[in-house]
Formats: C-alpha cells, structure tokens, sequence
C-alpha cells in the first residue's frame, strides 16, 4: 500500500509544478487553490508512505515521477523538445525507480 501512495504523491507532484506554471504570482486562485491541494495531498502522501518505505528511496521514487511526469506534461502540452537525448533520459530515470523498488 505504501508503495502505491508513494505514486499518487508522485503524480500530485505532477499536478502542483504544473499548476505553479500557471499561478501568476499567486494571483490566479484556480491554479493556486490547486497548486496549494496539489503540494499538501504530495506531501501528505509522501510522509505516508515514507512511514514503510525508507525515506531515501521514498523520495527519491517520488522526486523521479515527479520529475518524468513534469517533462511529459512539457512536451504533451507546453511544446517542449521531445527529443531522442531526452526520451532516453527519462527512460533512464524510469529505470532507476524501478532499481530502488526491486532493492527496497
């Protein structure tokens, strides 16, 4: 179950660094409502998880979706470079994440 909730908070995290591209200085409430239930539910879920998880894999594995699932969001929908040095980059990012679960 930890395990799960470590990904949930990785996709929070997602949704909080989209929402700060948006926030304007905090002036937008939409995106800084959503900004702000986006960092705590992360977070939140984080701690959780970190409660099973040892916390240097945890966060780790959460920092690493939320790092692939920013780039992608990036390239689906911002228009940044979806090039073949990235793809591999992120496919290397996916690997370790999956290193730290098999040895965690």
């Amino acid at each position: 179950m930890a395990w799960i909730l470590l990904i949930i908070g990785g996709l929070f995290e997602v949704g909080f660094t989209t929402s700060l591209r948006f926030v304007d200085d905090f002036r937008n409430l939409p995106w800084t409502g959503a900004f702000l239930v986006s960092v705590t539910l992360s977070m939140l879920l984080l701690e959780r998880a970190a409660r099973e998880i040892p916390m240097g894999t945890a966060y780790a594995v959460w920092g690493g979706i939320g790092a692939i699932g920013t780039v992608v969001v990036g390239m689906a929908f911002f228009d940044e470079p979806s090039t073949t040095i990235r793809l591999l980059l992120i496919l290397a990012i996916v690997a370790a994440i999956a290193g730290l679960k098999l040895t965690a």
